[in-house]
């Protein structure tokens, strides 16, 4: 309204200019600048109007989640674009997509148990949870969306892993989505996947961000051929982005998820990394999502394979003993489980949700030689690479 009334104040000097020949040097050209710029104001005012009742004739399917999502779907619809509401999206749909695809494994319709919930420091989460089921003992499918201000002390910790931040604390914004399955029958193996998205700002405004995640397996019982199947998924996952990401993620996830004191990696591996801010924001995304979309392919035959397999006894104390070390692993070296634990209004149900529902500690265990207990142990102790790498040619 402010540009039309000028547009008309000048219109009218204008019209008083043109009986005084002399006054009109330059008033032309000023007057078309401001009828263009009056022009081009109306046009951005219609536009956005446009924009703007073409949002509100729009509404988020929320039938695709598991729950309504933890931003509020209007914004979500009008922020499209960042990466924040990308991120939320993607892992929402991540957790639905598996949820229902390990419901669709059990028998008598057994089904997740949905807790949506809100932080009072910003955020919320919505957490999945399966117990006693037949097919699977216990299944967590975790999605968090948190945003609050960091301590020093984390900001201080990411300061040492190269991050450019402004010391004291930070706001932040971080959105993942994390599951790991522990299934009955112990030849079916656990699975673990996370992949998240986290973002800082610094005094001057400017961001910090970054990706990181991983998928994994652990197995109770080495099967060769479900080994390959799982890594070869994740590498055609990896290629489509970069040849060198697999083998470089894949010694990562070898390197990471090893129980030091008992000098065995938890599982067969898979893939894991962090702090990934390149090529670009949009193609790291993309990978992430590519990852992310390889879980269930990688993951849900080896169910269906084993679900039905016979065990006794002795399997099942095998199993208990092995998710032992997985609980280890989770609660003195897992980076992500520390991290949940020590952020402000923490929800440790949630964050502690990948612990089984069973486990066992035996004092001084060791399998017998050359049974399939120590089979598996051999491979845990030595990793291996279960599908061949291409090798590079740098031209």
């Amino acid at each position: 309204m402010r540009i039309i009334s000028k547009a008309l104040h000048f219109m009218r000097k204008f019209k008083t200019m043109r009986s005084h020949p002399f006054d009109c040097k330059g008033a032309q050209p000023q007057l078309h600048g401001v009828l263009t710029g009056a022009g081009l104001g109306i046009f951005i005012s219609v536009t956005l109007a446009q924009m703007s009742a073409k949002d509100k004739r729009r509404k988020l399917n929320t039938s695709l989640y598991m729950a309504p999502p933890i931003t509020d779907a209007d914004q979500l619809l009008t922020t499209e674009d960042d990466m924040k509401t990308k991120m939320e999206l993607l892992i929402m749909k991540i957790q639905a997509d598996f949820c229902r695809a390990l419901e669709a494994e059990e028998y008598c319709g057994r089904k997740f148990k949905v807790d949506r919930w809100l932080r009072p420091e910003g955020g919320g989460g919505i957490t999945c949870v399966l117990q006693d089921g037949e097919v699977f003992e216990k299944a967590g499918v975790n999605i968090s969306v948190v945003t609050g201000h960091l301590p020093p002390s984390a900001v201080q910790q990411m300061r040492t892993r190269g991050k450019k931040l402004s010391e004291g604390e930070r706001p932040f914004f971080a959105a993942g989505v994390s599951a790991v399955i522990h299934p009955r029958n112990p030849m079916v193996p656990t699975i673990h996947f996370n992949y998240r998205y986290f973002e800082v700002e610094n005094n001057d405004g400017s961001r910090q961000w970054w990706f990181g995640g991983g998928t994994d397996l652990t197995p109770y019982y080495l099967d060769e051929e479900d080994a390959i199947h799982f890594h070869k998924a994740l590498k055609n996952a990896c290629d489509e982005h970069d040849i060198l990401y697999y083998p470089k993620f894949k010694k990562w996830c070898d390197d990471y998820f090893r129980i030091e004191h008992r000098n065995e990696c938890r599982g067969l591996g898979g893939i894991f990394f962090d702090d990934i801010d390149s090529p670009s924001q949009e193609d790291a995304y993309k990978f992430v999502s590519a990852c992310a979309h390889a879980v269930i392919p990688s993951y849900l035959p080896l169910v269906r394979r084993h679900k039905n397999d016979e065990y006794g006894d002795r399997e099942r104390q095998w199993q208990l003993l092995r998710r032992g070390r997985y609980v280890e692993f989770n609660l003195i070296y897992d980076r992500g489980t520390k991290f949940g634990l020590y952020t402000p209004g923490a929800r440790y149900e949630s964050i502690l949700m990948s612990l089984p529902l069973t486990a066992r500690w035996e004092y001084m265990h060791a399998p017998p030689e050359n049974s399939k207990e120590s089979e598996l142990i051999e491979v845990l102790r030595n990793p291996k690479d279960w599908v061949p790498l291409e090798p590079v040619r740098v031209s």
